[in-house]
Formats: structure tokens, sequence, C-alpha cells
């Protein structure tokens, strides 16, 4: 593999994580209807939809293949969020935390890659790891109400 296809195989990986946070989000959102909870869900799950677009984009121009689903990750994620769900908001919250530090670690991750283009890691070191690192402070905000 060389080392454009590795630097592909890692933003469609981190594309699939945004997509099952995504998806994730979205089954959380409706346990909160009509909670407040539920404004502060939405926005971060707005910017897990703005990351996703920014990898689509970088893979385009790559001339790759953006993947169009959450794979193994994501099926993980709906189950972890919906035993949360049965739980009750508290855990669900925690669940969603823990979704973004994985995200962060595969973020880092990218980051240690010799192979992921110096263009990419700026923009996860700019805007999509700081991000993550602001979901899990409103979370914890969230959970401690």
């Amino acid at each position: 593999m060389n080392a454009t296809d590795e630097c592909i195989e890692v933003c469609n990986s981190l594309l699939r994580g945004e997509l099952s946070a995504i998806e994730t989000y979205t089954q959380a959102i409706a346990k909160f209807d009509g909670d407040p909870e539920r404004r502060a869900l939405e926005a971060i799950r707005d910017d897990h939809e703005r990351s996703a677009d920014r990898l689509r984009d970088h893979l385009a121009d790559m001339g790759a293949t953006a993947a169009t689903d959450s794979g193994a990750w994501g099926s993980f994620a709906k189950a972890v969020e919906g035993s949360a769900k049965v739980l009750g908001e508290s855990p669900a919250l925690a669940a969603l935390e823990q979704g973004e530090e994985h995200g962060i670690d595969e973020y880092e991750n990218a980051l240690r890659n010799a192979d992921v283009m110096e263009e990419i890691k700026t923009v996860i070191r700019g805007d999509l790891l700081p991000a993550l690192s602001e979901h899990i402070a409103t979370l914890g905000r969230l959970r401690n109400k």
C-alpha cells in the first residue's frame, strides 16, 4: 500500500467514525425530545456532519471514493447507545462522551501517521480535533446538571 492509499484508508476510517457519531447523536436526540439538552446534542451532531463533509472533500481531492456508512464501529456505537437509552439520560450522555473520546484517539493516531498528508493533519489539528474536546466539555456539563 502506498502513502496515498494509506492516507485514503485513514481518511475513510475517520469518516466512518464521523458517520457513526451522526447516527448515534440522531438516536440520542430522540431520547431528549423536548429537553433543553436536545439543542446541545443537535449542535454536536451538526459539528460531526461538518467534519464528515470536510473528510469527504479531502477524499474527493485525492480522487478517492468516500465511505458511505459507519461500518463496524457504527454498529458497536449503536448498541452502546441503544442500551444507554434504556438506562436513562446520564448513561446516554456518558456513552456519547465515550464515543467522543474514541474519536480523539482516532484523530491523534492519524496525526502520528506519516502517510497522512500534512494538509489533512492541519485540518485535524485546527478544526476536527478541537471540536471533539468541546463536545466532551459540553457533554460533561449536561451530565452534571
